[in-house]
This record gives structure tokens, sequence and C-alpha cells, in this order.
């Protein structure tokens, strides 16, 4: 999710380019790819620019660009031995700061008010060009939103078919897949998302036992563990937790608030504990978000504001269940992705040399134009993929493409590389008009998407699903440093 600290004007997820260690070994993630050393990436004797050879390492190139993306000491970046100078940066990045300021790129402020407000889109077809638009005034945190009202039957019908399905005995979990695809209304999202999860099972006979018992055991993981977290062996990786918590979403008032970063720090925590070959990595903390407002949607009452709504109103009974079951539905969503997360994040370096290789097939004249300016995939997608997506889209975005991804067979694993894909190749022309390395690194780290509604990520899925459609049975693409 994109923010601008106004106090500052940096993006709040910049942080010191130096290490800070967590769990059993330093802590990486978010903004950085896994910090390895070469010993043929020292630097160039003559102090020229250096230019990655197709036949390097991936542990060569991240050596060569490490600090390509942080704000560091140095306000901006150093690549390879040329730094940009920080009066040419604080211009550029104030430039950026005013265009987010006017509207053109816009904060996230009021993304979690858009969820009670949301019209599901329709089934991707010539349908979703009846777009639901939203007005600007929800920059204020209001409810200002009209649909097209030709949607209204079309809504109401699909959710009723949702409700009609999780009513039955046994869910048809491959129907709710179908039905969930194009976006899952807000009144059922919450046990559709648990239900196509894995969270909770599709007999209904189980569902109140299961969720009675992993809810227990979920509390009794805390009370077993949380209190080891000022332990020496520990207290690297809560510190560093404790220490990214008031990084999410910081203009949104709920996040905030003590007591929800409270929740998010045992969540974390206990995670981390419990999954010691990868421990906390930052970028994590980003993942827990949306099953937090979507559970938390279903206690708070429907004319509230999430933004800003007080969650200490919740009885603690209820935001016991939404911690409990953020925490298992999280648990399994990482499930799939580990290798993001474990030791020098393997899963995210596949995925960048992928999304490279698959470029050169859709947008070749893109690729060519990010080449010749030096600008490698691992600067902007490492981001993508260690968060999903979740830096470069309003909250309500990022739960509408949640909807997707949950219904899509290994979505956060796989499809996930088609979406990027897609929203990069969104804003090819965009990217071709800048012409140089400076113009290109400031576009591809603030993407103008902060008007994006539900339209706009029904068509990103759809563009995705082409893709996959296209290539997913012609692998070629997927075969990083192919000689």
């Amino acid at each position: 999710m994109q923010s601008v600290d106004p106090h500052n004007g940096k993006n709040f997820w910049k942080k010191n380019s130096k290490s800070v260690p967590g769990s059993m070994r330093a802590v990486y993630g978010a903004m950085h790819p896994p910090i390895t050393r070469s010993p043929r990436s020292s630097p160039r004797k003559d102090g020229g620019p250096k230019k990655q050879e197709s036949g390097d390492s991936f542990q060569d190139y991240q050596e060569s660009v490490n600090d390509a993306w942080d704000c560091g000491d140095d306000e901006f970046c150093v690549i390879s031995d040329v730094k940009i100078s920080n009066r040419m940066v604080q211009s550029a990045a104030l430039s950026v700061i005013n265009s987010h300021r006017s509207g053109q790129l816009g904060t996230n402020t009021t993304t979690i008010a858009e969820l009670h407000t949301q019209i599901p889109p329709a089934l991707v077809s010539a349908e979703s060009t009846e777009t639901v638009t939203t007005s600007h005034s929800t920059v204020n945190n209001t409810h200002t939103s009209t649909a097209v009202i030709s949607c209204s039957e079309r809504d109401v019908a699909k959710q009723d078919k949702f409700l009609e399905l999780i009513a039955s005995s046994n869910i048809n979990l491959p129907e709710l897949r179908e039905l969930s695809w194009s976006g899952i209304p807000p009144s059922v999202r919450a046990i559709s998302w648990r239900l196509l999860n894995g969270y909770l099972p599709a007999n209904v006979e189980r569902r109140e036992e299961t969720l009675k018992r992993k809810r227990e055991e979920y509390w009794s993981f805390v009370k077993q563990y949380y209190e080891t977290r000022h332990e020496d062996i520990h207290q690297d990786t809560f510190r560093q937790i404790h220490i990214d918590i008031p990084r999410m979403s910081p203009l949104v008032p709920l996040f905030q608030q003590t007591i929800v970063q409270e929740m998010f720090e045992r969540i974390l925590y206990i995670w981390a504990i419990r999954h010691p070959a990868s421990g906390y990595v930052q970028g994590i903390n980003d993942l827990v978000t949306p099953f937090f407002v979507v559970f938390l949607y279903e206690v708070v009452p429907k004319d509230e504001n999430l933004d800003t709504y007080d969650i200490e109103l919740v009885n603690e009974e209820d935001r016991a269940i939404v911690e409990a079951d953020s925490f298992w539905c999280m648990s399994k969503l990482l499930d799939g992705i580990q290798d993001n997360y474990t030791f020098a994040q393997p899963g995210i370096q596949t995925k960048v040399q992928q999304l490279r290789e698959l470029m050169k097939r859709i947008d070749i004249n893109l690729h060519r134009h990010l080449e010749k300016h030096e600008i490698d995939y691992l600067q902007f997608s490492f981001r993508w993929f260690n968060n999903l997506l979740m830096r470069e889209l309003p909250l309500g975005c990022t739960v509408r493409l949640w909807d997707t991804l949950h219904s899509e067979p290994n979505g956060f694993s796989h499809f996930v590389l088609y979406v990027a894909a897609a929203f990069l190749k969104h804003f090819s022309q965009q990217l071709m008009a800048q012409r140089d390395f400076q113009g290109l690194m400031l576009l591809l780290q603030n993407l103008p998407t902060s008007y994006w509604s539900d339209s706009e990520i029904s068509l990103l899925v759809a563009e995705a699903f082409r893709l996959k459609y296209v290539f997913a049975d012609a692998p070629n693409h997927l075969q990083a440093n192919k000689k």
C-alpha cells in the first residue's frame, strides 16, 4: 500500500539501509532483496557504471544494486557506483509528493471505508465496463459512492447465489471459487475467504467445532509463547515486529490504535516462533491486514467507518475471534508461499526472473526500454512479490484482488505472477514516456493507482487470466537465465 508521510515527504516504509536483526538471523524483506555477499561483486576500479551481464548470478546482481531502492543515508539510491545527487532527488521527490497531494497519485487513507460501500463487480466480460465510480470526496473519509444502477439487480442476484451456496450442508468449493473469482459481496466475504482459504470446513456440521478448536488453539499459543518475546533469543524478532507495525498505513487511524497494534504484534510474533525456518520477515506484516479488515467488518456496525472506528467498542470476544481467524488464515496463505520468506527468499528470486522472461514476450518494447536505462526487475518487482502488490494498491483494491487470488488455483503462489505482468503492462505507455533512470524509478515506486476501484482490478485480473491462458502451457518464459 502506498503512503506518504506528510511530515517528511518520504514513503513511510523507507528505512535506514543498515540491516536490523530478527528471529535467528537478520530480518529482510519489504523494500530489500535478501542480502548476500559475493566476491565478484566488488566495486569497479574505474568508477564507471557496471552493467549486469545476463550470465551473472542473482547474488552478483543484487549485490550491485541492493541500495538502488533504499533511501538509506543518501536519501535516494546508489546504483552500482553512480550516486544520484541529493538535490536532484529532493527536487524529484517534491514533484511526486505534490502530485500525491493534487490527487494524481494520492494516498490510501480511505480505502477501508470503501469496504462498506463497495459494489461487487460483474463477471469479467463486456459487463465489466459498467463501472462502479467512487467520488473523490472519499479522500475525506466519507461514504460518498455512486454505482451504475443497472448493476444493482445483478449484484443482489449474485449475493443470493452466495448465500444459497454457503447455506448448503456440504459446500461445492469449485462452484464457490468460480462464483468468487469476479468478486465477493462484502456481506459474505469473510465466510467465503475462510472457506476458500481452507480454514473453514466445507461440511457445515464441522464448522462450529473447528472454529472453536482453532480459536482456542491460537490463544493457547499466545499464553504459551508470547511472554518469551523479551528473552534474548527472541527479542530481536519482536523488536523488528514492534518497529514495523506502526509503519502500516500510517495515515489510517485504525492501524494507529494501540489495541490494534498489539493484536498485530501477537499474530506476527506467534507465527514467527512457530516457523523458525523463516522467522519474521518484513512484508509479512502487510499480509495480515486484508484478513484483519475483512473479519473486522463482520463485527463492526455497517453504518460505521472502519478507517476511524474505535476498536475498543468491539467486545473482547469478537476481537479475540478477529485476531485468531486473522492468524490462521494468514498462516494458511503463507504455507503456500513460504519459500518467499525462507533464507535468501528463493521464491521471490524465481518470480522476479519469471516476470522478466514473461515481459520479454508480452511487451518487448517496454522490456528493452527498462534495459536501456539499466532498470532491473529486481529493483521494483521484489517488493511486488514480497507484499503481493499490497503497497502498490489501495487497500480496498487489494481486498478485491484477493477475492480472485483465493479463487484461483495456486493464486498466491502462481497466478500472482501473471497479475504482476498485467500490472506492469498496464502502465507501459507511461513508463515508455520516461527518458531516464530517475524518472522510471520514481514512477515504478509510485504508480498512480490511488483512483483505482473494483473495475480496474476486474480488468487487471482478466488480463492476467488471458496471459496465463496463453503462456502457462508454453513455459519457456519461466526458464530463468535461459541461454
